[in-house]
């Protein structure tokens, strides 16, 4: 009976051990049936949603295209106009597709982040400085003050990829005095960068999923400077992929979009 009573506790044992491994099996199965459900359900949207964004330039440039084809005008004035639609439209497609494929890299951990330490004012200032004529073209002010050199730790390619997509909102969303300021503030820790563009505030509503791929709060107007809806997902993936933190405020007379990058000791 002691014998039994033994083989029946080391069976308990055996027994409490399997479950146990049976648990933690099952649920390692559960999130890796989550994680493919998940990746699944982005394929789908991801398809789905670069279907619909190609259908627009695709139609424009097939339209147009056969326009020339069938000679529908004939002065070289009409031509030239159905030639820069195509361009334009073909150029929008390659602008989208190269984005799609940074972001893909970002979401699925294909893109290394490599944390340097650089001066976060030289990278902006060297940026504004080609945007010079840009700003000047669509008559914008383009203010920032004249900070002292600020170190911090950074994936630099990313940095400035977020930052060209900051830069490149505001200069697509400006309006009324026409203003875009950049700020530079450090704290004990941290520097917060952030880009402000003087117009309409960004609709409560739409706050929330700005960040989301192919989110456009104004369709119409985003379709006319070619946005794609994509550049603040992919700020949002650089930003994750640091661990850092960014956001958008609203002003009565503007939007105001910053993130925040480790302070360089």
């Amino acid at each position: 009976i002691a014998l039994l009573g033994q083989n029946i506790n080391q069976l308990s044992e055996t027994l409490e051990t399997t479950i146990s491994e049976l648990k933690s099996a099952n649920n390692e199965l559960l999130r890796d049936i989550e994680k493919k459900n998940k990746i699944e359900k982005m394929r789908t949207e991801f398809l789905s949603n670069v279907s619909h964004e190609l259908k627009t330039p695709i139609a424009l440039i097939q339209g147009y295209a056969e326009g020339l084809k069938e000679g529908v005008n004939d002065d070289e004035e009409s031509r030239n106009y159905y030639c820069e639609v195509i361009v334009d439209e073909a150029s929008k497609m390659n602008q989208m597709v190269q984005k799609l494929l940074t972001l893909n890299q970002l979401e699925f951990g294909n893109k290394t982040v490599s944390l340097e330490r650089f001066d976060v004012v030289d990278l902006i200032r060297n940026y504004l400085q080609s945007s010079l004529l840009l700003c000047e073209q669509k008559g914008v002010q383009l203010k920032m003050e004249d900070y002292p050199p600020i170190h911090v730790w950074a994936d630099e390619f990313g940095v400035e990829e977020v930052f060209n997509n900051y830069f490149t909102n505001a200069m697509n969303h400006v309006d009324g005095e026409k203003i875009i300021e950049v700020q530079v503030q450090p704290t004990e820790n941290k520097v917060r960068v952030s880009v402000f563009n003087t117009g309409a505030p960004i609709p409560e509503d739409s706050i929330a999923h700005i960040w989301e791929k192919f989110y456009k709060v104004d369709k119409a107007r985003t379709r006319v400077y070619g946005g794609s809806g994509v550049g603040l997902s992919i700020v949002k993936a650089i930003m994750d992929s640091m661990n850092q933190s960014y956001g958008v405020l609203n002003y009565d007379n503007g939007v105001e979009f910053w993130f925040e990058l480790d302070k360089g000791k």
